[in-house]
């Protein structure tokens, strides 16, 4: 009796066995499962972070090389002036336009030719009107007590970057080229500025000179080659001895010298 219950027990024992088996075995599988579904979505996310780097620095490369391409096209850089296109601003400022390695017997004016890059615009020196009225010449004022007049002299510390002219107290002063006058010009002296000049532009802006040491009679207009355009200063009240002369400079500080 003993020994049939033994049985019976162990047999329970083993069916429990059994069916607890597949259903531990089923578990471990879903873990499993588990662990590798949440391995292989970590993988993924990791391949499409990846895939989003590379797509990015694909768009920077790309927006970069666009930005390039625009700069070139555009110029990128400050703007440039615009170049004309025929000879027409030249010729109507009584100049030819020529290659730049040839020389000019004059001066060139910037920004008046076509393909301005290899070419400029020469304009030939023509002698200027006599400035001093009753002269025979544009004489340059010698030495004297208070220095030269020729271009480019040592005035002190400075240089004299003007021309000084032989022309008498109160003589009329012409206009040495035709052009507009474009208002008075001064400088600073012992006591304080002194407007004593006028400053006149040629035709088609080939000369800019200022003329000091004279009496405008205006300052503004238009003005005829060889007219009158006011009278010499008297110097000796200040500067007894000098030379009595008209000065004549440059607007861009280049010597007046050929023109004379």
């Amino acid at each position: 009796m003993l020994s049939r219950k033994t049985l019976l027990a162990g047999a329970l024992l083993l069916c429990c066995f059994l069916a607890s088996a597949p259903a531990s075995e089923a578990e471990k599988g879903g873990n499993g499962t588990a662990v590798g579904t949440t391995v292989g979505a970590a993988g993924a996310r990791r391949r499409h972070a990846a895939q989003d780097g590379r797509q990015n620095k694909t768009l920077v490369f790309r927006s970069k090389v666009k930005t390039k391409k625009m700069k070139k096209t555009t110029g990128g850089g400050p703007r440039h002036r615009k170049e004309p296109r025929d000879d027409s601003a030249c010729t109507r400022s009584r100049g030819i336009c020529q290659a730049s390695r040839y020389l000019c017997q004059g001066r060139y004016l910037r920004d008046k030719c076509a393909v301005a890059r290899t070419r400029q615009c020469c304009v030939p020196a023509g002698p200027w009107s006599i400035l001093c009225a009753g002269h025979h010449n544009n004489r340059v004022r010698a030495c004297d007590v208070y220095g030269c007049g020729a271009y480019n002299q040592r005035r002190g510390e400075d240089l004299h970057e003007a021309v000084d002219l032989v022309c008498g107290d109160f003589a009329v002063v012409n206009a040495p080229f035709s052009g507009v006058l474009a208002g008075p010009v001064g400088r600073v002296g012992h006591d304080g500025l002194q407007y004593d000049g006028v400053k006149i532009i040629s035709d088609g802006e080939m000369y800019c000179v200022k003329i000091f040491n004279v009496r405008p009679y205006r300052y503004l207009g238009a003005v005829s080659k060889g007219e009158g355009l006011g009278y010499v200063l008297p110097l000796q009240d200040r500067f007894s001895g000098v030379t009595s002369h008209l000065e004549v400079q440059m607007c861009d500080g280049s010597d007046p010298s050929r023109f004379l």
